[in-house]
């Protein structure tokens, strides 16, 4: 046996361990969520064909020839009774690319398609693509939202100025995909567009994230909101902010919805992402809120503080001290799989209920914004304590 083969042998060994690994409950939750112990979705999972020439002729040494460097940032959905993952790939180039990835149970064994996503290009093409949140709309259409990041050439000397707008594309069967044209705003940049998965009035409702600059938001930020009549020529005339930024709070710097929100009786349940800035660097965490059943645009419930922060080795990778969502499932049984990055470098899981995420948003109290206001709120919780306990 040539060395190359030995080689691709040990290689597919391994790679069919990884993908076979079951997942086990971490250590006991908060009692809102649980996570898992192993991510999900690694670099490592990524099929070994996408990655290496398995001809020993080209390939004497077995080298890895197109590498991975991340995969996280994951759209999900429930289709054909698995759980789907539209992944964000990197490769060791930078560039990023979507894939799609299954699991019968959600929590482990994934496995990707044969192939990436073939993804159509506008008339000005994009130089990356990233972090799609996927909507199953009620007008039949499975909608894919993504940043799509190209050269910023009002400045040309900077080979770092970039501009990010919100790119479309549309599916059936999730493996043909149409591209629409890009939405169209009154801000300078976008990021982190997500559809709304009913008709509003008559039309199609997005959540935006209006921002002046390709990092740094400006005098732009918070979610927004806004109605367009037509997705194949997306235009936003007008946006109000739905929930924003906030000085000394996780998103006094930028904050943006996550995944599209899940209908219950009580309301929209919405999974978003707040930053902040620290000595070490911006810090990403999940947090949630909830808005009017028959006005989405209205804040009914909003606790305060993080859902999840980065916990442990979620704390290292490319991108350290992130958490960042685009993705969860609800099922039959109204369980809620959260599929969450950790800084920018891999996929885990943490699961809920929609009880229990309803019960958290209505009952976990609001962030009331001074140090003083949050000591009064931890004496009212230990005086109910105390009479509960006097009484039982």
């Amino acid at each position: 046996m040539s060395h190359a083969a030995e080689r691709l042998g040990r290689l597919r060994a391994d790679h069919e361990a990884l993908l076979t690994r079951a997942n086990v409950p971490a250590a006991t939750g908060n009692g809102v969520y649980h996570r898992w112990q192993y991510p999900v979705i690694t670099a490592g999972h990524v099929p070994l064909e996408w990655r290496y020439d398995f001809n020993p002729d080209t390939n004497p040494f077995m080298q890895e020839r197109l590498g991975i460097n991340a995969t996280f940032n994951a759209g999900a959905m429930l289709w054909q009774d698995k759980y789907i993952v539209v992944v964000r790939v990197e490769g060791d180039d930078r560039k990023s690319f979507f894939a799609i990835a299954e699991s019968a149970n959600g929590i482990d064994n994934f496995r990707f398609w044969p192939a990436p996503v073939v993804l159509p290009q506008t008339d000005e093409p994009d130089t990356n693509v990233y972090d799609m949140r996927l909507t199953q709309h009620e007008d039949g259409w499975i909608y894919g939202l993504f940043c799509t990041e190209r050269k910023d050439f009002s400045l040309p000397n900077d080979t770092s100025a970039a501009t990010a707008q919100c790119g479309i594309a549309r599916t059936k069967d999730l493996v043909t995909w149409e591209r629409l044209p890009d939405l169209k705003t009154n801000s300078g940049q976008q990021r982190n567009v997500v559809l709304h998965p009913e008709f509003v009035d008559g039309q199609y409702a997005l959540y935006t994230r209006p921002q002046d600059g390709f990092i740094s938001v400006g005098g732009g930020g918070g979610i927004g909101w806004g109605l367009t009549k037509d997705m194949t020529d997306p235009v936003i005339e007008s946006e109000v902010i739905v929930d924003t930024k906030i000085y000394h709070t996780i998103k006094e710097v930028k904050n943006g919805q996550g995944p599209a929100p899940i209908k219950t009786p009580e309301g929209w349940l919405h999974l978003a992402h707040g930053v902040r800035n620290t000595a070490a660097g911006l810090r990403y965490v999940l947090y949630m809120f909830m808005t009017d059943l028959n006005a989405p645009w209205k804040v009914t419930y909003a606790p305060g503080g993080h859902l999840i922060a980065p916990k442990g080795e979620e704390r290292v990778g490319d991108v350290s001290n992130v958490c960042f969502s685009n993705g969860w499932i609800v099922n039959d049984k109204e369980e809620v799989l959260i599929y969450y990055a950790s800084s920018d470098t891999r996929l885990h899981v943490a699961n809920s209920s929609l009880a229990r995420l309803v019960d958290y948003c209505k009952n976990t109290p609001s962030d009331p914004l001074t140090s003083a206001g949050c000591v009064q709120q931890r004496l009212d919780l230990i005086s109910r304590n105390q009479a509960y306990l006097e009484q039982s």
